[in-house]
């Protein structure tokens, strides 16, 4: 297999004008000189997997989302909602018009996806394989800032801290609490960085929480749509739910430890927004916390871990 993955691998490379201005953003640290993008097509056996891929496309990808407007707008998006494109224009410090341009590249490379609902048009994240890219990319921007002093990791924002919506699921250290316990209960297990197991137990442990996983059996589709929003039936929503992950950590941008994505970490947030227990703040990715919650919340986390929750921020609503 090693002989086999290793043979004869083709790279054709050519200097490409066009692409020029796209790529030269990223190389801010070459002060002189001429910056061509190089196009690299990959000839790949029957075992790889970068066929048809080349730098341009990546170089592409990185130039939309490194523009100081399109990622204010982005950022914008990481709570799940929809937006227009004046309440986009006003989060990225740009005049509507100039967001339009913006927000026309963005739809065109499926970075967003856009709804047309009455007058208006509304934007939101295409994917959430877009919001784990832009929760990387955040991680990586704090990690680069000189340390001159201690490192601060994450928000200084004491309820961005505590807990936060990281595009549809619950982060800061409430969610962190949550996957801890999951964990700990062995309702759910983390396979790495990017995989993670649903077991027998998740309806039990779940369940004491109020959240009714249908019967579904252990490693199936949990009900719902995991976006966040309100389930979907049919074909389509069956096709969706097939192509997201049930359960995987997410490195917590605060924490720097994993909190729960995927269908089921999506199903515990809306449960709890649903049940008034999280609030969420305008114009933040923040949660407050609601006196029900808190209760709700302490019984089926347990004393200790809840008080590593509320110890170092506000709780209330």
């Amino acid at each position: 297999m090693a002989a086999e993955c290793g043979a004869d691998r083709e790279g054709t490379v050519r200097a490409s004008r066009a692409t020029q201005n796209t790529a030269w953003p990223l190389l801010g640290g070459l002060r002189q000189g001429r910056c061509f993008a190089l196009e690299r097509t990959i000839a790949t056996p029957a075992c790889g997997t970068l066929a048809g891929m080349n730098t341009n496309q990546i170089a592409h990808i990185a130039a939309l989302v490194g523009e100081p407007a399109r990622t204010g707008m982005l950022l914008a998006l990481m709570d799940g909602r929809a937006l227009t494109a004046r309440e986009l224009a006003d989060a990225a410090h740009i005049t509507p018009a100039t967001a339009s341009r913006h927000l026309a590249l963005l739809v065109e490379a499926r970075l967003l996806s856009v709804q047309s609902q009455g007058r208006h048009r509304y934007h939101r994240l295409a994917t959430p394989e877009v919001a784990r890219l832009l929760e990387g990319l955040m991680q990586l921007a704090v990690g680069q800032a000189p340390a001159t002093r201690p490192v601060a990791v994450g928000p200084r924002d004491a309820a961005l801290r505590q807990a936060r919506t990281c595009y549809d699921h619950i982060a800061g250290r409430l969610g962190v609490a949550v996957a801890e316990h999951l964990l700990e209960e062995g309702a759910i297990v983390f396979d790495g960085e990017a995989g993670g197991q649903v077991t027998d137990r998740a309806a039990s442990v779940l369940g004491r929480l109020g959240l009714d996983l249908g019967g579904e059996p252990a490693g199936g589709a949990v009900g719902g749509d995991g976006s966040g929003r309100s389930g979907s039936s049919g074909s389509s929503g069956r096709a969706g739910r097939s192509q997201r992950p049930l359960c995987r950590p997410c490195l917590d941008w605060s924490e720097r430890r994993p909190h729960m994505a995927g269908r089921l970490g999506a199903l515990v947030c809306t449960h709890c927004l649903d049940q008034g227990w999280l609030l969420r703040r305008d114009g933040s990715r923040a949660l407050g916390i609601a006196p029900p919650g808190a209760a709700a919340l302490r019984d089926w986390l347990g004393t200790a871990r809840w008080g590593a929750v509320v110890a170092q921020g506000p709780s209330g609503g």
